[in-house]
């Protein structure tokens, strides 16, 4: 990877935009696989603006690497006033593009938002009113597989916590 790129995941990973669950969201996507551990969840909320439905905030929570994060941070943010439609023709390289072009292999990183923000807004009508009482958190989503029911704690710091999951998951 570039210096150039490197320094944006690594300011992205320090300061995550939008990075949480969002309790009133209009619609969810998910996506990932709990085998390979990459996992990623994005919350939609839409405003009424000039006789448009369009997206007032967007959120994410992440089990992936640090480009995953940092893709789906500059992502949410680039999403703000764009109506369902727009959004949902951005192709991962776009969302990506402010952190400039990524190698091969983590091309499947912008993939990973891509598909969370399609999965979103594949039905947002018909998932807003499910959603909003019966979504299971992204960790319930990660443990679905268990036979066991094992209670885990996790307490989420925007630095340590992130940073930690993320060099986890590179160390695989």
């Amino acid at each position: 990877m570039s210096d150039d790129l490197e320094s944006k995941i690594e300011e992205a990973i320090k300061n995550p935009r939008n990075l949480g669950e969002m309790k009133d969201a209009d619609a969810v996507g998910t996506v990932g696989s709990a085998d390979c551990g990459d996992m990623l969840r994005m919350w939609i909320k839409f405003k009424e603006e000039g006789g448009r439905k369009i997206i007032d905030r967007a959120t994410f929570q992440s089990f992936g690497c640090q480009t995953a994060i940092a893709v789906a941070s500059v992502a949410t943010e680039m999403l703000r006033g764009k109506t369902a439609a727009e959004a949902s023709a951005m192709s991962g390289e776009e969302l990506a593009a402010p952190l400039g072009p990524l190698p091969p292999v983590k091309i499947h990183c912008a993939q990973l938002v891509e598909g969370a923000l399609r999965s979103a807004l594949g039905g947002e009508e018909a998932q807003a009113a499910q959603t909003k009482s019966t979504s299971p958190t992204l960790l319930d989503s990660f443990g679905a597989h268990a036979k066991s029911q094992t209670k885990v704690k996790v307490v989420l710091r925007a630095t340590d916590a992130v940073v930690s999951a993320s060099r986890i998951h590179e160390q695989r």
